[in-house]
């Protein structure tokens, strides 16, 4: 796996996850369930794509569950304001990515396909 300014790709993607999230809860005039929601898929995707990019698959998938619940719960299950969705979701986030992160390593990278060989006579 190619590093990106020394780090790990996942760890920027778990960056560009809570910023995005952040940016929904805050500043975009939605209702705390659509933030909720917003923030619920952006967390989702970002989890799918970390998980795809490091092995083995199940703490990063089990953290993007954990987050994404997390979000919903606060955002249809408890009268909160997005701000609230948006610090529970950094902080979930935040925790569990620490918890988790010495348990996993990058993808090895694919090498590349060997090109079949035309014989000319």
């Amino acid at each position: 796996m190619k590093l990106i300014f020394g780090r790990e790709p996942a760890l920027y993607i778990g960056v560009v996850s809570a910023a995005l999230s952040l940016v929904v809860s805050l500043g975009v005039g939605l209702s705390a369930e659509a933030a909720g929601a917003w923030v619920a898929v952006i967390t989702a995707v970002f989890g799918v794509v970390t998980a795809v990019a490091t092995r083995p698959i199940a703490p990063a998938a089990f953290t993007t569950l954990v987050t994404v619940t997390a979000d919903l719960l606060a955002a249809y299950h408890y009268d909160v304001s997005a701000n609230t969705i948006a610090a529970v979701n950094t902080a979930v986030l935040a925790v569990l990515t620490l918890l988790t992160r010495g348990q996993v390593t990058p993808a090895p990278a694919k090498p590349p396909a060997a090109r079949p060989t035309t014989d000319v006579l």
